[in-house]
């Protein structure tokens, strides 16, 4: 799953690809390298982000989704149903939903959904997060949210770095077993987060490639079913070498 945040303030890339036509490009280029799905948010995520208008988020995805939606299979990275509804009838049939709350919209619509765990909310969702069993917290969430969707294709997502310290986030990685173990298949997203920053010499986000697709790989050899990435063509090389 590649990376496509058509936003001015994500954490990595904000602003590079708020032109509807960079978007456009860049989608097709990760394409090219070998993304399968290509994750289109309007609205940073990143700790201690503000929402940002149903009607902002809309005019900065819609033209992409359609775009991309002829060449790749298009997911809608956000919290919003009415955002979910117009990007799903613009071409999208994944819903990436950190808020894990939009199931019945892609029921009803016949498309795929992420749930993803999250403790509160982006503004807040950093200032100490706190858990008496990380993994099986997460786990029993998430079990819960897939069993109740109703939706036929159900995929679920621990949630790095959302609502996590570095100890929490290390922790899910080496447990991923345990969530591969529910039979949802599940989605992991380390890429470029600031806990691979801290553990590489407080590296700058446009410099945890390395780190990145590690745990990318990581995370597939534990059985995960895919990862989201911002650097398609190190972490598809990645993946090629671990299936050889």
């Amino acid at each position: 799953m590649g990376v496509l945040n058509v936003t001015p303030d994500s954490f990595s890339d904000g602003g590079r690809w708020l032109d509807a036509g960079a978007a456009v490009d860049h989608g097709l280029k990760m394409v090219e390298e070998g993304a399968d799905v290509i994750d289109v948010g309007g609205e940073s995520t990143r700790p201690g982000a503000d929402p940002v208008p149903a009607g902002e988020e809309l005019r900065r995805i819609l033209p992409v989704v359609e775009a991309l939606a002829p060449h790749v299979r298009v997911s809608i990275d956000t919290r919003k149903a009415e955002v979910a509804e117009a990007a799903i009838a613009a071409g999208a049939t994944l819903v990436n939903d950190v808020s894990a709350s939009l199931a019945a919209v892609a029921r009803e619509a016949g498309a795929g959904w992420v749930a993803m765990h999250m403790q509160g909310d982006p503004r807040t969702m950093q200032h100490a997060p706190t858990y008496d069993d990380v993994v099986g917290e997460v786990r029993a969430f998430l079990v819960e949210r897939a069993e109740s969707a109703g939706v036929e294709e159900v995929w679920i997502d621990p949630g790095i770095g959302f609502g996590k310290t570095m100890e929490h986030n290390l922790t899910l990685l080496a447990h991923l077993d345990q969530l591969v173990a529910t039979g949802y298949p599940v989605v992991v997203g380390t890429s470029r987060k600031s806990f691979l920053g801290r553990l590489t010499g407080d590296a700058p986000a446009d410099d945890r490639t390395e780190a990145s697709v590690a745990t990318a790989a990581w995370a597939l050899a534990q059985g995960a079913a895919m990862v989201r990435v911002h650097d398609v063509a190190p972490t598809v090389a990645s993946a090629r070498l671990l299936r050889s």
